[in-house]
Order: C-alpha cells, then sequence, then structure tokens
C-alpha cells in the first residue's frame, strides 16, 4: 500500500476511534478499569457508579453531617456515608499500596499542591493500580474567564508549598467566579472564604494543559506511570493512569 494511502487510512480509523470514544461516559469508563476493592475521595452526593464486585470506600475531609454544616447548598441532597476521615490530599490513615484503584473525581482541581497530591493518591496504590479522575475543563465551566494555571505555578507549589499562592487564589475565585468587582469587598471576601477553609478550585486547566501537566510530573517528582487513557468528556477530562511503581 502507498504511504498516501496507509496515511488516509490511519485517519479513517483514528476518526471512528474517536467518535466512538465520545460515547463513552465516566461510567462507562469506570467499567472497563476499575476492578476489586478501593476509594473515592470526595464523592458528596455523586459517586462514581462502579461495576458489580467492585467494593468502594468513600473518603471526605470531613463527616458526613460536618458536610452538610460545611456546605449549606447540599442541605437537601443525599450524600455518601463517610467511610474514612482523612484529608484526600495526603490520605495519611491509607497505607501504603493497599488499593486498587482511587477515584477523584472533580477533586485535583480543590488541591493546593496538585503534584504532591498525586504522589499520595498513586502512593497507596499497588502496583498495576488505577487511579480515576475527573477534572472539570476550565472553557466548560465557571472557571472560564481565570486564566490557565501555569506548570511552573505547579511544580513551585511542589517545591515550596502553596502558602506563597493561596490569597491571591482565593482573590482570583471572588472576582471570577462570585463576580465581585469592587476590590474592597473581593479581598474581604476572599479573606472569608480563607478563614472558612471553603475548598475552591485553586488551579484550572484544558485538557491539553492538563495533559501537559501529567506528561512534566514525573520529571519533578519521580512519579511512575502510565496514562492509560485521556478524554474530553461532557466538560471534563476523563483521566485513567496506572501506577508503574
Amino acid at each position: 500500500m502507498e504511504l498516501r494511502q496507509l496515511t488516509k487510512s490511519a485517519i479513517v480509523d483514528v476518526r471512528k476511534f474517536f467518535r466512538m470514544f465520545r460515547r463513552l461516559d465516566r461510567e462507562a469508563l469506570a467499567a472497563h478499569y476499575l476492578r476489586g476493592a478501593g476509594l473515592e475521595i470526595g464523592a458528596l452526593h455523586n459517586p462514581l457508579r462502579v461495576p458489580r464486585g467492585v467494593h468502594v470506600r468513600y473518603v471526605d475531609r470531613m463527616t458526613r453531617e460536618d458536610l452538610r454544616t460545611h456546605y449549606p447548598e447540599l442541605a437537601n441532597r443525599a450524600l455518601v456515608h463517610v467511610d474514612i476521615v482523612d484529608d484526600g490530599e495526603r490520605l495519611t490513615s491509607v497505607q501504603d499500596a493497599s488499593q486498587d484503584f482511587v477515584i477523584a473525581n472533580h477533586f485535583f482541581e480543590h488541591c493546593e499542591d496538585p503534584l504532591r497530591t498525586l504522589t499520595h493518591l498513586l502512593r497507596v496504590l499497588r502496583p498495576g493500580g488505577v487511579l480515576f479522575m475527573c477534572v472539570p475543563d476550565k472553557r466548560f465551566t465557571f472557571d472560564a474567564t481565570r486564566s490557565v494555571t501555569p506548570f511552573a505555578h505547579i511544580a513551585r507549589d511542589y517545591a515550596e508549598g502553596p502558602a506563597w499562592s493561596r490569597a491571591a487564589h482565593f482573590l482570583e475565585w471572588v472576582t471570577h467566579v462570585e463576580h465581585v468587582a469592587d476590590p474592597v469587598a473581593a479581598g474581604a471576601r476572599a479573606q472569608q472564604l480563607m478563614a472558612q477553609g471553603y475548598s475552591i478550585h485553586y488551579h484550572v486547566w484544558t485538557l491539553e494543559d492538563l495533559m501537559d501537566l501529567l506528561r512534566k510530573a514525573p520529571d519533578v517528582t519521580g512519579l511512575r506511570y502510565g496514562v492509560e487513557c485521556m478524554i474530553l468528556g461532557d466538560g471534563e477530562t476523563v483521566v485513567v493512569l496506572r501506577n508503574s511503581a
């Protein structure tokens, strides 16, 4: 077959592939990748539906009762029972290499130090275990007017800790998401949310920028993982990483 014909054939096959994957949602991907027993972090009222025979324990930073108080907007929602009260960014109560999978949907953007969080999520996975994440693509959310967080910023958070940028993140949130235009009022509101410990989207990405982060992260952290799947779903990037440690 001539090169031109081979290239044309490959393009057709790729287009068919992507048409197929656009029809796949997070639950279909979960059915393909999740096996055994693992954790879901921050499920709140929207736990991932997993295949029959898969066992999930739910992790959150507060009990279900405290979550209702902290998030009054969820007062009438059915929240999952929290099996493990722990900081999902650290998972200090979870043993190394003890889980077949970790689910972290709409969680990564809430992490002040994403690379360090990634090290802990992978730490608790068995070799070959799966990290399943859905991360909002900022272009399709209330974060649309915010600037993408550059990898250099993420790397600095990992090297120095996130305190250096915390106030700026809250101010950006108040300005772009809550639309508080007055600088004095915006500053006061940002301080209020910080004092409350409210969980904002600290960082925002598009699919391409998240792909760039995952490509560069091993050079900074020494992590070893493979990217099994990365697709743009309904306003979110679905990522499946397999632990290679």
